[in-house]
């Protein structure tokens, strides 16, 4: 099979999978050496790229996937009526946040973080997939300690939570947050 024939081939299986597909099943499905996979996924990446395709390819969760190309997100949203009921809440997206950078973390852990009861953020984070029971705490209550999920890797394109920003490039310096504290101690 020629690189043209096989990323042809490689796009269909793409376009067709529910989730990502790994370099193994692409091998395996093909009858491929992996060199070839490989060379199939830049031959489809490059011809996309050569045609001004509205998708890409790429690699995230441990495996392939077709997305949009981020320039026609403005105009999918005004396509997709649902774009808007599919987005999360504020609320969610600092629960799914405290989730993924304090990993595992229990309800109670998220409410002292955020200062605010995250009980029904947590349950849509949960219901959307986004985020997964990892394991019950054997204290009172057993309280449920929470990670993300595959899925959170795919929709956010990374392959690992190592890929994940670092936090401290998101935090004030301790100065800032010394003059909030102060301004709301009581005198």
């Amino acid at each position: 099979m020629s690189d043209i024939e096989l990323a042809r081939v490689i796009e269909a299986i793409l376009f067709v999978a529910e989730e990502p597909v790994s370099q193994d099943v692409l091998v395996e499905v093909l009858e491929a050496r992996v060199e070839d996979i490989q060379e199939g996924l830049t031959t489809l990446q490059h011809t996309l790229d050569e045609r001004g395709s509205g998708l890409i390819v790429r690699e995230t969760a441990g495996g392939w996937r077709l997305y949009t190309r981020p320039a026609t997100r403005p105009f999918l949203e005004r396509f997709t009526v649902s774009a808007s009921l599919a987005r999360l809440s504020n609320a969610a997206m600092e629960v799914l946040s405290i989730i993924a950078y304090q990993q595992p973390v229990s309800k109670g852990q998220i409410t002292e973080i955020r200062g605010v009861d995250s009980g029904s953020a947590v349950r849509t984070l949960e219901r959307r997939g986004l985020i997964q029971e990892r394991e019950r705490l054997s204290t009172p209550g057993n309280p449920a300690l929470f990670e993300t999920s595959r899925l959170f890797l795919e929709k956010v394109g990374i392959n690992s939570l190592d890929e994940l920003p670092p936090l401290a490039d998101h935090v004030p310096p301790s100065t800032v947050v010394e003059s909030l504290e102060e301004s709301f101690r009581s005198e």
